[in-house]
């Protein structure tokens, strides 16, 4: 299914406020985060944030406001860019 053709807001948000996630890809700053240039790698893949806000864009798409406490970035991030982010079982 195309782009276009989805419409996210029909169901619930793939991600919960507060839940650990991962990022699936390198993340680079679209000209939408401030200080930094265009192109500029703010999130590299496999880095862990948490969901600290869930809004919407073009009325079809959750945008989840990703802290990522360790580079001290606050990234507005799709769904197809993340996943759950388990936690590490003790004793590994």
């Amino acid at each position: 299914m195309r782009e276009k053709d989805v419409n996210e807001l029909d169901g619930p948000p793939a991600f919960e406020y507060g839940q650990r996630v991962r990022s699936k890809k390198n993340i680079r700053n679209d000209g939408t985060f401030p200080g930094k240039e265009i192109g500029e790698i703010l999130v590299k893949k496999g880095e862990i944030g948490y969901v600290t806000s869930i809004g919407t864009f073009l009325q079809k798409f959750y945008i989840y406001g990703v802290d990522f406490v360790e580079r001290g970035y606050l990234v507005g991030m799709k769904s197809e860019e993340l996943e759950p982010a388990e936690e590490e079982e003790k004793g590994q």
